[in-house]
């Protein structure tokens, strides 16, 4: 790993480069972008930057071809062909106009290798993940296989409330919201697929037309304000294990605005209540099925989705996690963004704060506030019940005294606490009707973002996660938005939906009688009791 210094009008800037890694791809992932509508083949020439010092690829023809003799020697290079082979410093002097659209880091991306080649026509395609707090999106050339670009943004139906219950009520008190709500996602995802087209085609109205297919996954909540049914069906408790249908009135009603007017629109069905298409794109995209009995998954955000294979029969249900492990509804909590802290360690005299893109600490997303955690439970700070040994007073504890944004309050400790013992609950919920116990765990798939940067070992000290051996367990970034771009390059894809579903029983926690009791039984900070060690 190298990194790039970043010297712009906004400040200096420190970024965490892959060797080999173009600057145009790294800048991409933050806020702070080049002008570009080529895709990165050179060709435009809009995407200039400074060189000053460092390790670097060669200039190349491109560059040659787009800049004069006199620029090359004042050290201007074009950003989709400067290559970062050691650490680097340049100057962006001329950056794009602010977006909220950022390229998928490529590390969160899953390898796939398929193609449509019997497409000889709208040959393109996106799948969209639609969650609760961000929306993730890539367009694929199907025939070709090949993944153009990604984008990742905050969902705006945020403005609503971070919880989807807050946003569902809002949807059926009064119908303007309800447009409103719905409106402003699919007004989301067309701004993401434009600012693809622009940037990494050139164009835009043309390649509209040449989209064949939109498939979307998501929980049953964000669907259902998505499309403007089922949401009254999923208030009602006596649907929570039943299927509801989330399906546009009007498909073209959506394609004229979007102008896709070749797109097949496509929304897999979701599972029951609040388990929702986005797990079983999870599904596809770990094999979960293909492991041994014993093997979990967890898809961990807002809504918290977690399904059991037992070797015949997918058991699944979901809890209302809290935002915390979004960064939402903490002190100085934030999405994993650059400079949001992921790890947390020891130093000589306090500890230390990894951030990712290095940048200085700006608050934790959800890995850093459980790694935060239970290094000061390990140091006694914190006590097993939660609460602060010496209590830190209203502004918390800062784990770098010199910046407030690392400090931690005894309401965010509360608020991990509830979330990660209603996890725990459900999943020995999921044991208990499957006929099994912790010590019968072979595989554990964690989905999402916030799987992608945990510290296992922590997460199991506090019992978030059971202690199954290491060796078992696997971390799927973007996993939901990896399942949907598998049966994007799918003849069958909506079918291999349906047929995972077939094999899904959905259980409704608020049916179990015990799973309070559960609840309680997980609030304190420690291993999951009853389960082995790893």
């Amino acid at each position: 790993m190298s990194i790039l210094h970043v010297s712009s009008a906004s400040g200096e800037h420190r970024l965490v480069a892959s060797d080999g890694q173009s600057v145009r791809d790294l800048l991409d992932t933050t806020a702070l972008r080049v002008r570009a509508a080529c895709g990165g083949s050179g060709t435009c020439g809009a995407c200039i930057v400074r060189f000053i010092s460092g390790e670097v690829s060669p200039p190349t023809v491109a560059e040659y071809l787009k800049l004069t003799p006199e620029e090359r020697a004042a050290g201007q290079r074009l950003a989709c062909q400067l290559r970062i082979r050691g650490d680097v410093h340049i100057e962006l002097e001329h950056p794009a106009p602010p977006s909220e659209w950022k390229s998928i880091v490529p590390e969160n991306l899953a390898e796939i290798t398929a193609s449509r080649p019997e497409l000889s026509a709208h040959r393109y395609g996106l799948a969209v993940d639609l969650g609760t707090t961000h929306i993730r999106l890539a367009l694929w050339d199907r025939r070709a296989g090949k993944r153009i670009a990604t984008r990742r943004g905050a969902n705006p139906q945020g403005s609503f409330g971070a919880d989807v219950l807050n946003r569902l009520e809002a949807a059926r008190a009064h119908p303007e919201h309800a447009a409103e709500l719905a409106a402003s996602a699919r007004e989301a995802i067309m701004h993401a697929v434009r600012d693809i087209l622009a940037r990494d085609i050139g164009e835009v109205t043309p390649m509209l037309a040449e989209i064949g297919e939109v498939l979307i996954v998501g929980n049953t909540a964000m669907l259902a304000l998505l499309t403007g049914q089922g949401g009254e069906a999923l208030l009602d408790p006596a649907y929570w294990q039943k299927k509801v249908e989330f399906q546009p009135v009007d498909r073209s009603a959506w394609q004229q605005p979007w102008h896709l007017p070749n797109a097949r629109i496509v929304l897999p069905g979701p599972v029951a209540g609040f388990v929702g298409s986005d797990l079983v794109a999870d599904l596809l995209a770990t094999g979960l099925t293909d492991g041994p009995p014993g093997s979990l998954l967890l898809d961990v955000g807002t809504n918290t989705e977690i399904a059991l294979w037992d070797g015949a029969c997918l058991h699944v249900t979901s809890v209302p996690g809290g935002p915390a492990f979004e960064g939402v509804g903490i002190r100085h909590g934030m999405p994993a963004e650059p400079g949001a802290i992921y790890r947390v360690s020891r130093s000589s005299g306090g500890y230390a704060c990894a951030t990712i893109a290095g940048e200085t600490a700006r608050g934790f997303c959800g890995s850093g506030l459980t790694d935060a955690i239970a290094v000061l439970l390990a140091d006694g700070c914190l006590k097993s019940s939660g609460r602060f040994a010496v209590s830190p007073g209203p502004e918390g504890y800062a784990l770098d005294p010199a910046n407030p944004a690392t400090a931690i309050t005894g309401i965010d400790v509360d608020a991990f606490q509830r979330a990660k013992a209603a996890i725990a609950a459900a999943m020995e919920v999921l044991l208990r009707q499957a006929g099994m116990g912790w010590g019968e765990l072979r595989r554990l798939c964690i989905c999402g973002a916030f799987g992608h940067t945990l510290d296992v070992g922590r997460a199991q000290s506090l019992g978030l996660l059971p202690p199954i051996d290491a060796q078992g367990v696997e971390l799927h970034a973007d996993a939901s938005l990896a399942g949907g771009e598998r049966a994007l390059l799918s003849p069958d894809g909506a079918q291999r939906f349906a047929a995972l579903t077939d094999t899904i029983k959905a259980i409704n926690l608020s049916l179990i009688a015990d799973y309070d009791e559960a609840y309680i039984n997980h609030l304190r900070l420690r291993p999951i009791a009853g389960a082995p060690s790893p």
